[in-house]
Parts: structure tokens; sequence; C-alpha cells
């Protein structure tokens, strides 16, 4: 019933969309050129473009003269009858000193703030990405304030991130906007992304887009990965640590012709080197092994209007920690874990602009995984095998004008899951998830100062019934420089408790769930209410920009999955009986000192608290005082593009309450706080060319190693013995070194450069 409303509200929206009257702007190469500015000679009214080159016109059956202007193209005047939608093609100056003019203004940053977009989003270049030792997408994030990195134990080596405060399974994490990791994977899928396969990654805080589904709660990363029509014919990076870590990442792109283009991407690593930097007889980091495969298609056709991806996915890795000594191919009487997993992935992505009206498209994106993964933590087992498939079909176009778009459509998620659980108890959780959800989000620009988007969707899932999913966001410009926006949003998702929460196998804990007829574990999904407010005020100070930001986010909950360690002896799983939120206040400074010389500076304060059963707490292992400092530095680029690079992040992370343990004998008993510490990290970068050039860094230079890491590391298989007590590195310092290397086309060598 919900779907024949919907369709009827649609169908009038469709028909005023496509009989509006609007105008792109292009270059030769049919790319959008924002900002061109479109002057009416009759009227006396000048337009301009927006980030897509889209505008509109007054409605009419008159002909009218354009004067169309843009930076670093020539100067177009065009008669053009209103009463049809069409294209203007603007062709490029040509004098050297246009061109470098074009290159200075177009330059990325590294990381920014997106100017035009509703959301609260910020931008990281595959150039921020490069400042770490980011092998894998769970370490992109190190000279990032907005995410904070930790482990999440101290026997699988899994990093685990937070943003707002809550941990990833409540950000909605999408490969080029289609879901990518959850269900199976969802606390350990970042370690299998490979960091040199990541073009730029978009971090939006609070409620997201209802496009992108119903599941996020605190926020969305979406990482792109590597266009196959833009990337070079090879590209290779060697990396190495004093931990014993080594990894190998090559690319491999074949051009077939000017609208098809393949690329491989291969990467394999693997640690064989013992560290027990802390003397608790257990491995720091676990040894392993991964191989990792992506075949990548793109077809463009500009003249048709069409885009298309294609992706073949495939990785396999081996972890193995526990106890010096253990060997996962000898009988032993050592503790020990292995986590073994592998995937499968096909997914595709195609759009189509329709010619004649270049403000509308429609496009459909799948996606289909086999994820497997088989655990074992001293004698515990978790093995889970998850199938899923996922479809979404949008079309989004106008309503009259460029100032009033939208975009509608419908999605399709199915989920297998095979489960197995073998702790204090065997048991079985197999299961099927099915949803299909439709949504409709309409956006409004007055291209001067005031933007919103508003957002619904319903959806039918199998379990979680049928519900509605708002959001909403605004973005107002009072002055040039000042930007204020404010979101707001709800969220519902099913928690896959052993999954997200894998890290608490490696315990003698004892697993309850506190069933209560709920269809999820005997549990109830989780809902909650994102609200947020941002402030960004650039301004200038001896010549240079700067920037100055504040933020502030609450998720409440009105449902929980609520995971209570305070009995050190048991984690129980249950509904949320009380209260649960998350406040999150940060405020940001940021300057442009130099040239090339950058800072970014932020505080950050979160206050995360939840009803256990022993009343309202803070939640543990979270600091409630952080402090973050970049600093960045490249010279100017010489002949043959010589240039140094140098980068350091300072993080200060304040103290973290620690779950009760004053039952436990006093020898195995832990404070109530952690001691406030920090860390420091710094890489410098050498380019010899333009092809060429070699890194060196440290992590944790001040060598700061958490004690007591392990509570009863000398009895593991006794009633004590946990590892997840983790709020700090457990290897102490760590020096890495690396090259990268490619082989540019001569014929496009600067085409996408810039």
């Amino acid at each position: 019933m919900f779907y024949r409303i919907l369709i009827a509200l649609l169908m009038p929206m469709l028909t005023w969309a496509q009989s509006s009257i609007s105008g792109k702007i292009v270059d030769a190469n049919y790319q959008p050129v924002a900002q061109a500015q479109i002057t009416i000679a009759e009227q006396n009214i000048t337009l301009v473009s927006d980030q897509n080159g889209l505008f509109s016109l007054i409605q009419g059956n008159q002909e009218v003269t354009l004067l169309i202007e843009a930076f670093g193209y020539k100067k177009l005047e065009q008669k053009q009858s209103c009463v049809q939608n069409f294209v203007l093609v603007l062709e490029k100056q040509n004098t050297e000193k246009e061109i470098a003019t074009v290159v200075v203004k177009r330059e990325q940053k590294a990381m920014n703030r997106s100017v035009k977009a509703v959301t609260n989003t910020i931008h990281l270049s595959q150039k921020e990405l490069q400042k770490a030792a980011c092998c894998n997408l769970s370490e992109s994030f190190e000279t990032n304030p907005s995410i904070d990195v930790n482990f999440s134990d101290a026997v699988t080596g899994n990093k685990q991130i937070k943003m707002l405060g809550l941990t990833s399974p409540y950000i909605l994490m999408s490969e080029e906007n289609i879901p990518a990791i959850r269900g199976a994977l969802q606390a350990t899928g970042l370690n299998f992304i490979p960091g040199t396969w990541v073009e730029s990654i978009q971090i939006t805080k609070g409620a997201g887009s209802v496009t992108n589904g119903y599941e996020s709660v605190s926020g969305q990363i979406n990482y792109e990965l590597l266009k196959p029509i833009k990337e070079v014919p090879f590209y290779g990076n060697v990396y190495a640590s004093n931990d014993g870590r080594y990894e190998i990442n090559t690319h491999f792109k074949t051009q077939f012709s000017d609208k098809l283009s393949s690329l491989i991407l291969l990467h394999g690593n693997t640690r064989n080197q013992v560290n027990d930097m802390n003397n608790d007889g257990f491995m720091d980091n676990p040894l392993g092994k991964q191989v990792n495969i992506l075949n990548r298609w793109q077809y463009n056709d500009a003249a048709k209007g069409i885009v298309s991806f294609f992706n073949v996915k495939y990785f396999k890795d081996e972890k193995t920690g526990g106890q010096v000594g253990y060997s996962r191919n000898e009988p032993s009487s050592l503790w020990g874990s292995q986590v073994d997993t592998e995937k499968i992935e096909l997914s595709n992505k195609i759009g189509y602009v329709f010619p004649d009206m270049p403000f509308q498209s429609l496009g459909l994106q799948q996606a289909f995984q086999y994820n497997k993964q088989s655990s074992l933590f001293g004698s515990r087992i978790h093995d889970i095998k998850h199938k899923s498939y996922f479809a979404n079909l949008l079309f989004s176009s106008i309503i009259d004008n460029t100032k009033n778009k939208f975009i509608s459509g419908v999605n399709f998620t199915y989920d297998q899951f095979e489960e197995n659980l073998a702790v204090n108890f065997s048991r079985n959780f197999d299961r099927k998830d099915n949803s299909l959800g439709a949504f409709f989000e309409y956006s409004y620009d007055n291209l001067n100062n005031l933007s919103f988007v508003l957002g619904a969707r319903v959806d039918q899932h199998n379990r979680l019934g049928a519900f509605f999913t708002p959001r909403a966001h605004l973005k107002y410009s009072p002055f040039e420089k000042t930007t204020l926006r404010v979101s707001a949003g709800r969220g519902k998702r099913a928690a896959n408790i052993f999954a997200e929460n894998i890290n608490l196998l490696a315990s003698s804990r004892a697993i309850v769930i506190q069933e209560s007829q709920g269809k999820l574990y005997g549990l109830n999904p989780e809902i909650a209410w994102n609200y947020g407010m941002s402030f960004n005020q650039k301004f200038s100070l001896l010549g240079r920009q700067h920037e100055f930001v504040l933020d502030y986010y609450m998720t409440d909950f009105k449902n929980q999955v609520v995971v209570d360690l305070e009995n050190p002896r048991t984690v129980v799983f249950s509904n949320l009986n009380g209260k649960s939120y998350a406040k999150s206040f940060q405020m940001e400074l940021n300057f442009n000192i130099l040239t090339h010389l950058d800072i970014r500076t932020a505080y950050k304060y979160l206050n995360v608290k939840t009803d256990y059963q022993t009343g309202l707490l803070e939640k543990p292992l979270q600091a409630k005082h952080r402090f973050f400092a970049n600093v960045a530095y490249e010279t100017h680029i010489k002949d043959k593009g010589q240039q140094w690079k140098f980068d350091a992040t300072f993080n200060w992370i304040g103290a973290q309450r620690l779950p009760n343990t004053v039952s436990n004998p006093i020898v195995y008993q832990l404070d109530n706080k952690t001691q406030p510490y920090q860390l420091i990290n710094a890489q410098v970068t050498r380019t010899f060319s333009s092809v060429f050039e070699v890194y060196v860094g440290g992590e944790n230079l001040g060598n700061f190693k958490q004690t007591n890491a392990i509570i009863a590391s000398d009895d593991p298989f006794g009633t004590y013995f946990d590892s997840t007590m983790i709020y700090g590195p457990v290897f102490g310092r760590m020096f890495y070194a690396g090259l990268r290397f490619k082989i540019k086309d001569n014929n496009k060598e600067e085409k996408h450069n810039h």
C-alpha cells in the first residue's frame, strides 16, 4: 500500500521535472564546469552554475542571448530558446600562463571540509592517506581528529574505530555508497581494505542520507576506490616495519579503448616475527598472512551518458596469536588464537545521464558477498558464514529548476547467516534476513546562502517489521566565510552481537544473553536518534586563510543491545533498560602558517553513558578528553619533481573508566581509571621524481606501553583471564620504511593530476 501511495506522489513530480527549463555547462570532455557565470542579456540577470554545471532559466518562450564566463575558459555568447533543455560547451584558454593559473586554483588539499555539501562531510584525499603507515583502512584515520583508533584486544591485532563516541557498528561503512563492511565482518572488515586501493574517503558526521539505508546512527564513512580510466599503467608499493610486518601492493592497468579500462590490484602481507615487548608471555601482534585481489572494470561513454563499473574481489587472511611458542600447526598446551577469514565479492554500478536533460540520471547498484570467518580463542569457537545481496535503484532529477532537486528509489537487501558458537554453551544462530525499502530525498539550494535536504524512507524487514526513517540537514551561511549546519535523523539496525564483539571471546568470561522474546538472538533491534550542529568560520590572518570549527552531536538510544562487562566473570547482552546516550563536542583550529605548512589542532570532549545492571555509568574504555595536533610541511617542487614531505601527529588521550574488577583476586584487579597517555607519530617522504619516492616513519615514538594489558596472563585457561581491557598500545615504539613507484602513460601524464 505504501509503495502505491509513494508512486502516486512521485509521478506528478517526475512529469514536472522533465518539463523544466534547464541547462548545463561542460568542457570539451563533457565534464561539468562549476561556478560559471551565465548572463541573460535581455533580462540583465546573472546566474551561476552549481558543482554539476547545472543552472535553470525562468520559463518563457522567447529567444534570449546568454553570455557564459568561467575562469580558464573562453567566453561564449549563445542564442538560446527557453523552451528546451540544453548543454553548452566551453573551450579552454590556451596560453601557458592561463593554464598554470588554473592548476593552482584546482590544487586539492590533503583534507578539507566540503563547502557546498549540506551535510558535515570531511574529505580525505590519497595525499592524506599517504601521511601515515595506513596499510589498511583501519589505519587510515591516524591523522584525522574526527575518528578515534584503538586496538580492540591484546590478541587479535584488530583496530577499532569510533566516531562521536560510538564504535564502528554504528557507523555506516560503504564502498562508493554501497554498504560494504557489515554483518560477519562488522568488527574486522576494515583490516581487509588495503590503503593503496583507496582514492579518497568521505567522513559524514551525524545522520546520513536515506539513499544509503537505515542503519547509520553516528555517521557514515564512504571510501572511493581507484578508477581504472584515471590510473597509471603500473603502480608499486613496498612496506616493511621493525615488528616483522611486510607488505607489497601492485596495480596493473589495461586500456582497451577510450571507453573501456581494467585495473588489477594485488595486495599481500605477512608477519612472521614474534614480539613480546611488554613481557607478559603473549605475542603483541598476531602472526599472519593475507592475499587480496581486486579486478575492476570501468566503461565510460560520455556521448551516450553511460558510466559503469564492475568489480570482482577475493581475499584470504590467516592470523595466529596467543602465548609465545603457540603454533597452529603443532599440538600444544599453550593458549592460542586463530582467526581465518575468506571473502568473495561481486559488485557493479551503472549510471545513465539523460542526454537532453543533463540534470536527470538513473542508476543501479548491486553487490553480492560471501564471507566466511572461523575463530578459535583457547577452547572457544566461533564460526560464521554470511551471504548477502544488495540492490539499489536510484532516479534523480529536478523540480522546475536546479534549485530544487530530488532523488528517489527502492532497494533490497538479503542476508543469510550460518553461525555457531561454542563457549560456556554450544548453540546455532542461523537466520535469514531480508528487507525492501523505498526512499525520497528532496534538496533545495538558493545558490546563495541557504540549502537543506529532507529525506524519508519506509522499509519492510522480516525481523524488524515495517518502520519509517526520517533524516533532515540544513546549511546556512549568514556571512561569506561563516557556515552553520544542523542535522537530525533516526537509525535502526540489527545487532550481530558476536561478530561485533568477537574480541570478548578472548577471555574467560561466561556469555549471558538476557532474552526478551526478540527476533535477533532473543533481543530487540537497536533504535537511536542523532541530533547535531556544526559551526565553521574561515578567517584571514597575516594574509593566509585559516579555519575554526565547532561540532556538537548527541545520539539518544531508544533501544540498544547493552554489552555489560561490570561483572568480571561474565559479559551480559541485554536490551536497554533506562538511558543510553553519546554526547560529542569537538573544537578545531586549523592554520596555514606558510606556503605548504599546515597545522591542524582539535580538542574533543565525549560524554558517553549507559544504564547497566549496576546503574548509569560512563562507557568503559572511552576517553572523555582528547587533544589532537598535526603538522604537515612540504618543500617546493624542484626540477624533475624532487620534494621533501614532513608530517607529525600528536594525540593526548585522557583517562578512561575500566570495568569493575573488585571481585577478582587482588593480583588480578585493575584501577578504576587509566592514566592519560600520549602518542606521537611522524613520517618523512623523499620524492625523487614524479614516479618514485621513499618514506620512513615511526609510530608511538614516546614508546608508551600499557602495563598489565592481559589480566591473568599467567593462567590463560583459568577463571580470571581477560585480554580485552586494552586502552593503549602494547608493542611500544615502531619504525617502518617503504617506497612507491609508478609507470606513467606518456600520452596522459598530466591529464588527471589536477
